[in-house]
């Protein structure tokens, strides 16, 4: 697994998780049970830690990092991810909080100190600028990004079915990994 220490911290990974050959992952980060980090994944918890929950995707080329101490913040911002969330391909994700079941789309930014609720979702491309807060149910779209609509109904059960989605095909590539290395 790509796991490298940083400041005598190791990355903690669930059994259960699906983390592929070619994501790098540092430092003080912990990810939950069923979740899966896709190929060309970057997850950088050096000057402060990251938490990723259970059964959550972060997809393709996505970088995650966090915030140093600051005069403003002298702890800095640690990046803190709940569960059952989706991120799509090529999201940056920078010291800010996702509560469990929301969704990133595909090239979003969201960036220091931002909070987006359970069942939100940030559409692909948008870049969500420092301290926004994002309610239950609301659509950010746009760069910078702004409330574009609520989710409708249909919206949500995608972010649900992807969630699943993933959870099944990470738990596929786990075992055909496994059988690789046992073979």
């Amino acid at each position: 697994m790509p796991l490298y220490p940083f400041a005598g911290r190791w990355p903690s990974v669930d059994p259960s998780a699906f983390v592929h050959p070619d994501a790098v992952i540092i430092g003080d980060v912990a990810i939950g049970p069923e979740s899966s980090i896709w190929p060309g994944v970057v997850i950088r918890g050096d000057v402060n830690h990251i938490r990723i929950g259970a059964r959550t995707n972060i997809q393709d080329g996505s970088v995650l990092h966090v915030t140093r101490g600051k005069p403003d913040k002298p702890a800095g911002l640690p990046l803190i991810l709940g569960d059952d969330i989706t991120i799509g391909h090529r999201v940056t994700l920078h010291a800010c909080t996702l509560k469990s079941g929301c969704m990133v789309g595909m090239g979003a930014t969201v960036m220091d100190g931002v909070v987006i609720e359970s069942g939100a979702m940030v559409a692909a491309g948008a870049m969500v600028t420092p301290g926004k807060q994002i309610a239950t149910g609301e659509l950010w779209m746009g760069s910078p990004a702004k409330l574009a609509r609520p989710i409708r109904a249909t919206e949500a059960q995608e972010i649900t079915a992807t969630t699943q989605n993933y959870i099944k095909l990470g738990q596929h590539y786990l075992q055909e990994l496994a059988a690789l290395n046992h073979g």
